[in-house]
């Protein structure tokens, strides 16, 4: 494993483990109490997502490697910053943390069925690689499962302490996470980065920005039309949206080592903040025109 590489795995443990301390019992008792909207957004997350994703890499004109790209990052679950846009714009918090948390562990074996359904189908006989099913769900175990348990133990155990260091990670995270988009972007293929050039940026940037879009609206206007309410509809579009792209780049890079199909999750990564926080304004300001709630 190159260092590239390796702080990928570091990163992604850190926000998982992040995840794990924020978590609480009753996280998981508000799966109970909402049983609805947890599973219609899970269903979303697991099942929907993936699906716009190779409905959009089928139409497309991209090679293959991209169109599985963009098929991983639909089947990587929320991370922390849509946690974090749902609490900025007074979403259903306990309902976001506990899609994060459970499509987390989902994962596990719902990523490694999607990928070989994605490479067999778009590169068929040419496929030079696959992801062994038992070698990635070990991989995502250790990044993923481990440190949400041990966060939730360490909570549990040492409370006070958990709080000071999960709002102090915070901002390591953002360093270290800048540094792996940074090197990801900028350095070449050879130097660990994904070899991005302008013609890839072109080329995807049009295809990711319609998935992205795509999840957001899929994932809010089915949650208003199941009724959900307008807090919960607007909490599963930003969750639709906001992928762990960390993840992504575990899976394309580290476990099939192939930069192409690390390129659309990057330039992925590069917006989706941003449109999510674009939509969450736009729900806000219609929430202030109506004087009502989200």
């Amino acid at each position: 494993m190159d260092i590239t590489g390796l702080l990928i795995t570091v990163v992604l443990f850190l926000i998982m483990f992040g995840i794990g301390l924020s978590l609480t019992i009753q996280d998981f008792k508000n799966i109970v109490l909402f049983p609805k909207a947890f599973s219609i957004g899970l269903t979303i997350q697991m099942i929907a997502l993936p699906l716009i994703a190779f409905v959009i890499a089928y139409y497309s004109n991209l090679p293959p490697e991209f169109k599985i790209g963009l098929i991983i990052t639909a089947a990587c679950p929320g991370g922390t910053t849509s946690g974090f846009l749902t609490y900025m714009f007074r979403g259903n918090v306990a309902l976001s943390v506990s899609l994060t948390s459970i499509n987390s562990f989902m994962t596990l074996f719902s990523i490694p069925l999607i990928v070989n359904i994605a490479m067999n189908y778009f590169m068929g006989n040419n496929v030079a690689f696959s992801l062994p099913f038992l070698y990635a769900a070990k991989e995502i175990f250790i990044v993923t499962i481990l440190p949400i348990a041990i966060g939730v133990i360490v909570k549990r155990n040492f409370f006070t302490w958990a709080v000071i260091i999960e709002k102090r990670m915070r901002y390591v995270l953002m360093i270290l996470l800048g540094i792996v988009f940074g090197i990801m972007f900028f350095a070449n293929e050879n130097n660990g980065g994904a070899g991005l050039k302008y013609e890839d940026i072109f080329q995807i940037f049009g295809y990711s920005l319609t998935l992205n879009i795509a999840c957001i609206m899929f994932g809010f206007l089915l949650s208003l039309l199941l009724k959900l309410g307008k807090q919960n509809a607007f909490t599963i579009g930003i969750e639709a949206g906001v992928h762990n792209t960390t993840l992504g780049f575990l899976v394309a890079g580290n476990m099939l080592h192939n930069q192409m199909m690390m390129k659309p999750i990057l330039i992925y990564a590069m917006f989706s903040f941003w449109t999510a926080l674009i939509f969450g304004y736009f729900i806000m300001n219609l929430k202030n025109k109506k004087n009502g709630q989200i």
